[in-house]
């Protein structure tokens, strides 16, 4: 979030879930998710000009069964509307899934697939080179899994 974003921390968390997620791998609309949400729970009152609303800090106060309806949808936990922790961690795992979709991003990463460890850091220093030489910053996987 910017410092110069002044919206409720709800809809800053919205708002980057429909700017960042993509549910069955398309950018969906105000209207378009309102419609799947409904289609998912008919009694559930949501339009797109309210998500519109909510994502703008116009609205700011949406039932807890449409917080849990968006988590539901978006494929986030609701904690992540509240929770400073958890909200970091998701826009983690965003970030990262965006990277991947950059392009050749995903085509190295199938051909590491299944690879041998120390071959794996081989190709790791290469590409940390290759980062370099471009003027990229260095890439911390100090947190990822062994």
């Amino acid at each position: 979030m910017s410092e110069t974003d002044d919206r409720p921390m709800l809809a800053v968390r919205l708002d980057n879930l429909f700017k960042t997620v993509r549910p069955k791998g398309k950018h969906w609309t105000n209207a378009e998710v309102a419609e799947e949400l409904k289609r998912a729970n008919p009694e559930l009152k949501v339009g797109g000009v309210y998500l519109s609303q909510l994502r703008t800090g116009k609205r700011s106060n949406p039932s807890p069964d449409l917080l849990a309806a968006l988590a539901r949808f978006f494929g986030v936990s609701v904690a992540y509307f509240f929770d400073d922790q958890v909200a970091e961690s998701v826009l983690s795992e965003i970030a990262a899934i965006e990277a991947l979709r950059q392009a050749g991003v995903r085509a190295v990463a199938m051909r590491a697939a299944g690879m041998r460890k120390e071959n794996l850091e081989a190709i790791t220093t290469i590409m940390d080179q290759y980062r370099q030489l471009q003027g990229l910053p260095p890439v911390d996987d100090s947190s990822e899994p062994e």
